[in-house]
Order: C-alpha cells, then sequence, then structure tokens
C-alpha cells in the first residue's frame, strides 16, 4: 500500500532560475535565500525512498474540472509567455506515473460533488511552477502535475488533496506533494515595479498587512497548527493568496486537512519577490 512520506509548500519564483548575477543585481547585491534554500529541500526527498512527485501547479488554471497530468513522460523545451526574457529554452524531462494519476482520477468516480480527469494529450503545456522545481528537485522519481481549479471553493480543494490520498493509498507508491505557489499575491504596478525587485519583506512586499498575514501563516506552519490556517483563511484570502491557496489546500487535504499537526520545516527565508510573499516550508509525515 502507497504512503505519503513527505510535502512541501514551495516556491517557484521565475529568480530562482535566473543567473547569480541577476539574482544579486536585483536585491542589492545579496543572493535570494529561496535559491539555496529550495536546495537544501532536496535533501528532505534524499533522506526517504521517494517513487513519484506530485507537484500542485498555481499557474495551470482549469475550469470545469481538476485536470491531473497522466503521461508515461514529458520532455521537451519551456520558453514562458509571461517572463519569456528571464524563463526561455529550458529543456525538461520528466518521468510520469500514469497509473497514479489515474488512480486520482479514479477516486471520483460516482461522486456528484467533484470531477477529476486524467489527461494524457501530448501537446498538454506544462507550467514553471513545475518546471523550475527541477534544477532543484528532481532526481530519479516520476513527476506528475495537478492544475487549480479556479472555480473550486476551500472545501472542493481540500476534497480534492483527500482523494489524492486515497488514490496514493490504492497504488504502492512513495509520494512527496509540492504545493508549488506563493503566500500573498499582488504585484507593484509596473511604474513602481522595479523599485521594489528585493527580497526584504518589511521594504518591498505589496502591504504592511500582507506581510503580516503572511507572517501569520508562516507561524501557524511552523507551529504544525494547520486548523489555524484553515480558519485564517477567510480573512487571508484578502490577500490573494497564489492560486486561491488551493496548492496549499490541496497539500493539507491529502495529509488529512484540519486534523494533520505536523510542524514545518523553513528552508530560506521569508522574502518578497516582486510585491509576492514567498517561502519554502517542509512537513515530515
Amino acid at each position: 500500500m502507497g504512503t505519503i512520506v513527505g510535502a512541501a509548500l514551495v516556491s517557484h519564483v521565475p529568480p530562482l532560475v535566473l543567473p547569480e548575477e541577476v539574482r544579486r543585481e536585483m536585491n542589492d547585491g545579496e543572493d535570494t535565500t529561496l535559491f539555496s534554500g529550495l536546495h537544501a529541500l532536496r535533501g528532505e526527498l534524499d533522506r526517504r525512498e521517494v517513487d513519484t512527485v506530485v507537484v500542485v501547479d498555481t499557474h495551470w488554471f482549469t475550469t470545469i474540472e481538476h485536470v491531473v497530468a497522466s503521461h508515461d513522460r514529458r520532455a521537451g523545451i519551456y520558453t514562458s509567455e509571461e517572463l519569456p526574457r528571464g524563463m526561455s529554452q529550458m529543456h525538461y524531462d520528466m518521468p510520469g506515473d500514469r497509473a497514479l494519476a489515474e488512480a486520482w482520477a479514479a477516486a471520483a468516480d460516482g461522486r456528484d460533488d467533484t470531477w477529476i480527469t486524467a489527461i494524457d494529450d501530448p501537446y498538454l503545456p506544462v507550467h514553471y511552477p513545475t518546471i523550475n522545481l527541477l534544477p532543484f528537485l528532481q532526481g530519479d522519481e516520476a513527476w506528475i502535475s495537478a492544475g487549480i481549479c479556479q472555480t473550486a471553493q476551500p472545501e472542493d480543494f481540500l476534497l480534492f488533496g483527500e482523494l489524492l490520498g486515497q488514490a496514493v493509498a490504492a497504488v504502492d507508491r512513495n509520494v512527496v506533494v509540492l504545493a508549488s505557489g506563493g503566500l500573498s499575491h499582488r504585484f507593484w504596478p509596473l511604474r513602481e515595479f522595479r523599485r521594489h525587485e528585493g527580497a526584504d519583506p518589511d521594504r518591498h512586499l505589496r502591504t504592511p498587512e500582507a506581510a503580516a498575514a503572511d507572517r501569520h501563516v508562516i507561524d501557524r506552519l511552523l507551529h504544525g497548527d494547520h486548523a489555524a490556517v484553515l480558519d485564517f483563511l477567510p480573512e487571508f484570502r484578502q490577500h490573494a493568496p497564489e492560486g486561491r491557496f488551493g496548492h496549499y489546500l490541496t497539500m493539507i487535504g491529502a495529509l488529512g486537512g484540519a486534523g494533520f499537526t505536523g510542524p514545518g520545516r523553513q528552508y530560506g527565508e521569508y522574502e518578497a519577490v516582486a510585491g509576492t510573499g514567498q517561502a519554502h516550508i517542509w512537513f515530515d509525515v
């Protein structure tokens, strides 16, 4: 029987894949700790027997259903339509896990409260919340991605994660779940943007209120108080968490929802990127 052996909330921000000199130029000569932190987080996977990594990708938006990539392999060259100057012609090669993806979709069969589809179309796009993690975290594991349904409510994401947990239990896999996305997620206006590319959240996060909300969420995550994070969600959503916070909600649903009390372990500091809040936090299971 399969099991989830670890999970993490991880940032995928574009500076991660920029040259060091560019990262330092953006940040007053300092490098972002998100870069070294994500490299260090790979050690958590190395200490475990991991068959499959599941990425909940906050740039893959669906509308009428949850969608999971069920390819045997995804390989190609990626250029971001959003930031082609900084993320261009990036090679990727990911073996997939068709059995797990199809089991996740099958877990919704016969239900009238959710819909999950497994898709293996070779032309299905891949997004950089998945691609940008590969240079740091990819080993010999299979990798699959799931989207963020933009019509889903918090309870829908929690159920999506719960059904992932059931699918993992139904197949013989050790799985790590990566919630790939940020915390508060509002950008600076174009004419102010270049003055706020640094990592200091007290200078560069979009609002002090958003920074305070991010810090509250991080504190609760580090203490394993996921029930408090879920209770805080209506207030937190005033600060536009990335992907409607569906990446975290799906992850925590897979781990048991509000009943999960695993404390987080942070890799790198809490930082601002273009006005948004970012952190890497690992959870033992």
